[in-house]
């Protein structure tokens, strides 16, 4: 197998603020190496730099029940449906914190509940041709009875509602594309494809 390319590979010659706020973007001026042998002419690429972010899909095995958020987001303005989405837990890393803890303070926050364990299921770069985000997913189990009616974090303009549902219902709002955003859809089709084994102890 051919040698792979590294960061070293990469010169950065620029990098140029463009906005900063919540979200960050910057143009680079880079070279790059070609799969020839060469190096790429100086070009440029502007990057919105929005950190890492942890996604927690709470599942009750016992039960077979998923905890599902429901919330506005302003990059579905123009959705079809509705811009107020059905997705998971989520949140950004602070300070020095661990995956691991991102999730249980998330999870916490947004749906009032506690993992009984974490399960690591992937982490995947979103968008990475303009974004340097990844994110981490987990599948937390929980117990779904415990669950709020609504969550968030007021400081936060955060305003979620919760709500509880059969695995299969779920399952069928991926199928018609209800639930339609990235990490939810990754999150719950590796839950289809793993659940058994992970949780077979629950039968």
């Amino acid at each position: 197998m051919a040698v792979r390319f590294h960061r070293h590979d990469v010169k950065v010659k620029e990098k140029i603020p463009l906005y900063q706020g919540f979200l960050s973007v910057y143009r680079y001026s880079l070279q790059h190496r070609l799969f020839c042998g060469d190096w790429s002419p100086v070009i440029d690429r502007e990057l919105m730099e929005r950190g890492h972010a942890v996604v927690v899909i709470p599942y009750d095995p016992v039960r077979d029940e998923l905890v599902v958020l429901e919330q506005f987001r302003v990059g579905a303005l123009d959705d079809k449906n509705s811009p107020w989405l059905f997705e998971f837990v989520a949140g950004m890393f602070d300070a020095d914190e661990s995956a691991e803890e991102v999730a249980n303070r998330e999870l916490e926050e947004e749906a009032g509940l506690k993992a009984k364990r974490l399960i690591y299921a992937t982490s995947y770069y979103s968008s990475p041709g303009g974004t340097d985000e990844k994110l981490t997913i987990y599948i937390a189990e929980v117990d779904s009875q415990s669950a709020a009616d609504f969550g968030g974090l007021v400081d936060e303009n955060e305003d979620i509602r919760v709500h509880v549902m059969p695995r299969e219902q779920a399952f069928a709002m991926l199928e018609c594309e209800e639930i339609n955003n990235a990490a939810s859809v990754i999150g719950l089709q590796w839950l289809l494809l793993h659940r058994d084994r992970v949780f077979s102890e629950q039968g």
